[in-house]
């Protein structure tokens, strides 16, 4: 029981360990960063060329904000 029992252990640790591991190490996207990425990709790769985004609008403040 107790071999099963650290087999059992050593399996759920090395699928956390693998799945952990996946994605690449750098900061997030904003959604305009993405999308004039995938324009600058596809002028170089001479592909139609994606509609301009829009420049997002600056974030106003809330209450809540010094909590977060």
């Amino acid at each position: 029981m107790t071999a099963s029992r650290i087999l059992v252990t050593l399996t759920l640790l090395a699928a956390i360990a693998a799945v952990t591991a996946c994605g690449r190490k750098s900061g997030l996207d904003t959604p305009y960063e993405a999308a004039v990425q995938a324009r600058k990709d596809a002028e170089k790769a001479k592909q139609p060329v994606p509609p301009e985004p829009e420049k997002p609008v600056e974030d106003k403040k809330f209450v809540l904000d010094p909590l977060i």
